[in-house]
């Protein structure tokens, strides 16, 4: 079964809770490991879900600190401040 957006989410919030809760002032997540953790191949046609999610994520503060030439793909990393 393929991830749904839910899925992405649900792995974003994890590993921002887990971060906020080690004390870390921000976290790095690639699109790419983020479509690992939730089981998925990182080159499939789910990359474009993952991120939407990861964009619709982001807040006042955080970043975009790759962006691959298409705006969708495993490379993409987003600092969150958390």
């Amino acid at each position: 079964m393929q991830p749904t957006a839910w899925d992405f989410q649900n792995q974003l919030m994890a590993i921002l809770n887990g971060a906020r809760q080690s004390g870390e002032p921000h976290i790095d997540v690639e699109s790419g490991h983020l479509h690992t953790q939730v089981g998925e191949d990182p080159n499939s046609n789910r990359i474009s879900v993952c991120c939407e999610v990861m964009r619709k994520m982001m807040r006042i503060g955080d970043s975009i600190v790759n962006e691959p030439p298409s705006g969708e793909g495993a490379t993409l990393m987003i600092r969150y401040i958390v």
